[in-house]
């Protein structure tokens, strides 16, 4: 598409791929999608985020359209994905003076996803980088949608860059929403983006949106249009989206197959009996109610059971579908069980109840499986079990958990537990230091995401 002014001294040098329809696999990409990069030019001259591998020659020439790429003094990665870092190494190659500047977590990655040793400068929250003529700044936002991200901030000419966050898969050929035609159409893929990259994020949204400086007039994220006159709705949206709404109940979803209608009486029990517990319960057959539908009530339940039969020694396509979308980052005081009736060996129902226990949902020891057709019995025990499942459940309703004073907190990433008795030494935390009154620049020392990814330990 060539190099496009956005501003004085910004210009939009990504590559578009309107003929793209499947993007990282489990997304459609009905409009194709873009694959943002930005340059800032002056004393210094920026690259924010590069392109996929494959664009990396179409990428040179849009820079070189504006200034020669050995020109380039820094680039910043507010996320290291592959299709954002995908030409990293390429560009280091033409240009081996390039300082790269990632957050802790995003230099680990980079150079993972490289295999490099990078020059590369971690920068946390309150950092900044002067270019003589601007001074950008540096915001953490991690896990939108991947430990590494953060912002970019160019407080001079109120333009902030947020790679994921606010983007979609939509090829606008000018870069800016003003210039949008298909209204319509990019509203509903800014909603299934976000649905499907931070639906499963939603605490750390509101974290995000509550970083974004609200002065911003220019927003540019890694996929789709730039934001000018649609910052607000954006907002606005991502904030309904993201907000719980209050419940004086909790959820429970009793998600099923059933082929000949065996495993079917097995989750209306359980329903039943989940009601009868003081559960709001929604049941539904994987091979009527959609798939989407399926995914989302399954992210949102307190209570998760998962009822299948048994067909070639496993459980259906469709209901693996629905287990293998759940993202697991949002699953803490939650519960799930597996069910299911068979006919000859029933191996499905123990398949489904190992996955859920590795999304690390609290569930039995075991999963409830019965040959044929229930009987009253083994109805009583599907309820029994149904029953066991929702003991299991601790997530609060209608209030927060309050933090313990001065206990362990955990990454919620990658499992180390920050003791307040120990300290870390290494990091400049001194040995009896609560976990409140440890820098907000702190990060985790083995993964290296922020402070705000880290809970308490009960």
């Amino acid at each position: 598409m060539g190099a496009i002014k956005l501003k004085e001294n910004l210009w939009s040098v990504g590559v578009l791929n309107p003929s793209l329809r499947v993007f990282d696999i489990v997304m459609e990409s009905k409009y194709g999608t873009s694959y943002n990069a930005y340059l800032l030019t002056g004393e210094k001259n920026v690259l924010i985020e590069t392109v996929h591998t494959d664009y990396f020659e179409e990428y040179l020439d849009n820079i070189r359209q504006v200034i020669p790429v050995e020109d380039v003094d820094y680039l910043i990665m507010n996320h290291n994905e592959p299709d954002h870092s995908g030409s990293v190494a390429k560009l280091l190659a033409v240009c081996p003076k390039l300082q790269v500047l990632a957050t802790k977590a995003g230099k680990k990655h980079l150079e993972d996803i490289t295999n490099l040793s990078l020059p590369c400068r971690v920068v946390g929250a309150g950092d900044t980088l002067d270019l003589g003529d601007r001074v950008l700044e540096f915001i953490p936002a991690p896990m939108l949608h991947w430990a590494d991200s953060m912002f970019t901030w160019d407080p001079k000419d109120k333009t902030l860059f947020t790679c994921d966050f606010l983007g979609c898969h939509f090829c606008e050929p000018t870069m800016l929403d003003k210039h949008i035609h298909a209204k319509n159409a990019y509203e509903g893929e800014l909603a299934y983006y976000y649905n499907g990259i931070f639906g499963p994020f939603k605490p750390h949204v509101l974290s995000g949106l509550d970083k974004m400086p609200a002065e911003a007039d220019l927003v540019c994220p890694s996929h789709g249009p730039c934001l000018t006159e649609t910052i607000g709705k954006a907002k606005e949206l991502y904030r309904a989206w993201s907000t719980p709404a209050p419940k004086a109940r909790r959820t429970a979803f009793v998600v099923y197959a059933s082929a000949y209608g065996c495993t079917r009486t097995l989750a209306e029990t359980a329903a039943k009996t989940l009601e009868e517990e003081g559960y709001d319960v929604t049941l539904a057959d994987v091979t009527v109610e959609s798939y989407e539908t399926c995914v989302k009530l399954a992210h949102e339940a307190d209570v998760l059971l998962v009822g299948s039969p048994t067909i070639n020694r496993a459980a259906p396509k469709a209901v693996w579908d629905v287990l293998t979308s759940i993202d697991p980052i949002n699953l803490k005081g939650k519960a799930a069980g597996a069910f299911g009736a068979y006919g000859w060996s029933g191996e499905a129902a123990p398949m489904l109840h190992t996955f859920l226990k590795g999304l690390r949902y609290a569930a039995p020891e075991a999963p409830f499986r019965m040959l044929f057709t229930p009987a009253q019995t083994d109805l009583a025990a599907m309820a029994d079990y149904a029953r066991s499942v929702a003991a299991l459940c601790t997530v609060p309703v209608d209030a927060p958990q309050e933090k313990p004073a001065g206990g362990k907190f955990v990454c919620a990433l990658c499992g180390y537990i920050y003791d307040p008795a120990e300290g870390d030494p290494a990091h400049g935390v001194a040995p009896g230091t609560p976990f409140d009154a440890i820098p907000s620049s702190w990060s985790c020392p083995l993964c290296g995401v922020d402070k705000e990814m880290f809970k308490p330990v009960e």
